[in-house]
This record gives C-alpha cells, structure tokens and sequence, in this order.
C-alpha cells in the first residue's frame, strides 16, 4: 500500500527558508506523477507544485513561481519542496500526493487527479 509521510514544516519569520519532504513507499513510483498542495485555514486546498518522479517538466502555481523548488531523490524515495522567500500568504498545511496515472494538461494541477495523499505538515510564515 502506497504511503506517503510528510516532514520538515516549522515556524519562520517571512523572507525565511524552510524545506520539506515527502518519504514514499508501498509502490513502483518511477512512473508516478507527485505533487504538493497546502490548504490554509479558512481556505480550499490549492496546488503548489507537481512533477514526474522521473526527470521531466514542473509544473508550479504562479504564486510560487521563482521562490519554491520540486525535486526529487529516486534512491531515497522522496520528493522535497524548497521554499524560499517565504510569506505569511504561505502559511498552510502541505500534503504531498501521488498518482500512478500521469496527468494532462491542466489536470497536474487538480487534488482529484491524485489517488494518494500525505497527512500533512504545517508551515507557518510569521510576519
């Protein structure tokens, strides 16, 4: 059974770094699109950012774009999100999520599209 298991939120002051990981297991995730999304208080979940586990196109919300950075270790079955820049608008909780199908289109970017998803972990930017 797939799992997926998030880490590496915190507190920061804005302008700060923080970054955080997603250790997945119970699959063959070479084929797997991964994705991270957040959901803030108050708010509906929203998409950050998403990839192929294999090198190939990222794919980031516009209000990330230039301060945040999806990559991934294939040896260490993890996917990272560094943030830079940060801001209190960043405040949310981050899950990771995978799908075994590889998306179209504008579908990287829809939650429905992924089958697998984190517990979470909180990111507070504090001003």
């Amino acid at each position: 059974q797939v799992q997926l298991v998030e880490s590496g939120g915190g507190l920061v002051q804005a302008g700060g770094s923080l970054r955080v990981s997603c250790a997945a297991s119970g699959g063959t995730f070479s084929r797997y699109a991964m994705g991270w999304f957040r959901q803030a208080p108050g708010k509906d979940r929203e998409f950050v950012v998403a990839g192929t586990w294999s090198p190939g196109p990222t794919y980031y919300a516009d209000s990330v774009k230039g301060r945040f950075t999806f990559w991934r270790d294939n040896a260490k079955n993890a996917v990272y999100l560094q943030m830079n820049s940060l801001k209190p608008d960043d405040t949310a909780v981050y899950y990771c999520a995978a799908s075994p199908d590889t998306p179209r289109g504008s579908l990287w970017r829809v939650g429905r599209q992924y089958k697998y998803w984190g517990q979470g972990t909180q990111v507070t930017v504090s001003s």
